[in-house]
């Protein structure tokens, strides 16, 4: 079984208008370990190493997953 870390997740700043919905919401306050969430599925967490999320930032300023493309 996983251990249960207790992430602080924040929202992204578009995203703190109490009225908007569905947000991306990241955690990156235990070391060595970035949490991602979805705000209207919080207890679904995808986690990986700081490296791993340096990748996929990149990746998405870079364009990679442009779905307008």
């Amino acid at each position: 079984m996983t251990e249960r870390l207790d992430f602080e997740f924040t929202r992204v700043a578009a995203c703190r208008d109490p009225k908007v919905n569905n947000c991306p919401e990241v955690a990156i306050n235990v070391p060595g370990v970035v949490a991602f969430r979805d705000s209207e599925r919080p207890d679904t967490v995808v986690t990986m190493t700081s490296d791993q999320w340096t990748t996929l930032t990149d990746a998405v300023k870079a364009g990679e997953f442009d779905l307008s493309a």
